[in-house]
């Protein structure tokens, strides 16, 4: 593998504590977003509304259809050009509106002035219920998600590789939403699987610095080397490759974002965060907590011994 590092020997754990708490400072920055505009964004799927697809008589950039649609009183649609630039599909969550009278709405805003009459290919309504069934459906396929993942790792490796692994994978899950809400994005289902994928990458990431660090575990037996010293040399070891992977998602995200289209900027943008964050969290979050918990535990166990050895001692004198 390509080697942009030459023996890195950076120390980042060392610079744990700041870490955690530009984290804590960006979750709250997310979360109070969130509360500030009561709750996130929800698309058509998660909360109900209209889908008319239709067939214009000749193409219109998306700029041309919105602003038709702005000026029926439809502004808040979503916009998407498929297959054909002729082919165009309108979702709105314009409520009290019957199915037919607003694909009608949407044709008569689209067609005429001088282009001919937009032909009505589907019009569908999805109730508020199936909505709210989707948003607990995503809450579990999450959930699913961290759970699997708590099982992998602590089989693989050990429960507190677990517990910290999935600590780390929803703090990158909440940056992720804070910035959804941040930047003004709908939670949508291809939202919600660009999720799914950043704990997907960021578990991954997550596997090869422990996989190193069992490496190095086993292999150095040395007395003087801390358990800190030995995640911060698992850490450097991988970084070359951690960059290399992380540069590609971003390269990918940022290009479905600028050229996407309106309909992959909510993934696109999901995904360019979670790279980021997740990356950043296989350090400051699951190896930084992994080293302050083992820390934790040796101190437990000294203070523990510490007395039984004491009075061990007074009886063996006695």
């Amino acid at each position: 593998m390509l080697a942009i590092f030459r023996n890195p020997a950076y120390d980042f754990i060392g610079w744990r504590r700041v870490a955690y708490g530009v984290s804590v400072a960006v979750m709250l920055l997310g979360l109070g977003s969130i509360l500030a505009k009561g709750g996130l964004r929800y698309d058509l799927d998660f909360t109900g509304g209209t889908l008319v697809e239709l067939r214009l008589a000749e193409p219109l950039s998306v700029g041309t259809i919105r602003s038709r649609l702005t000026a029926a009183g439809l502004g808040e649609s979503v916009i998407q050009v498929f297959g054909d630039p002729r082919d165009v599909l309108i979702r709105t969550q314009i409520a009290g509106a019957h199915a037919v009278e607003l694909s009608r709405r949407v044709a008569d805003a689209l067609g005429g002035h001088g282009t001919g009459a937009a032909e009505i290919r589907r019009a569908e309504f999805v109730g508020p219920q199936i909505g709210q069934e989707l948003r607990r459906q995503a809450l579990y396929a999450v959930l699913a998600a961290l759970g699997g993942i708590l099982v992998y790792i602590w089989i693989r490796f050990d429960f507190r590789g677990g517990v910290v692994t999935i600590v780390s994978l929803a703090h990158d899950v909440l940056i992720c939403l804070g910035a959804l809400s941040l930047a003004n994005f709908e939670f949508s289902l291809p939202v919600l699987a660009a999720l799914l994928t950043v704990i997907g990458f960021s578990v991954n990431d997550r596997i090869v610095m422990y996989d190193r660090l069992r490496e190095i575990r086993a292999k150095r037996g040395e007395k003087g080397v801390t358990f800190a010293q030995q995640v911060n040399l698992a850490v450097n070891q991988t970084l070359s490759r951690t960059v290399l992977t992380v540069a590609t998602v971003a390269m990918s995200a940022a290009t479905l974002f600028l050229f996407g289209g309106t309909s992959l900027e909510g993934f696109a943008f999901v995904v360019l965060v979670g790279a980021l964050t997740g990356t950043s969290s296989t350090v400051y979050v699951a190896a930084a907590l992994d080293v302050d918990w083992s820390a934790w535990t040796e101190r437990r166990r000294a203070t523990r011994v510490g007395p039984v050895a004491r009075v061990g001692h007074g009886a063996l004198r006695r």
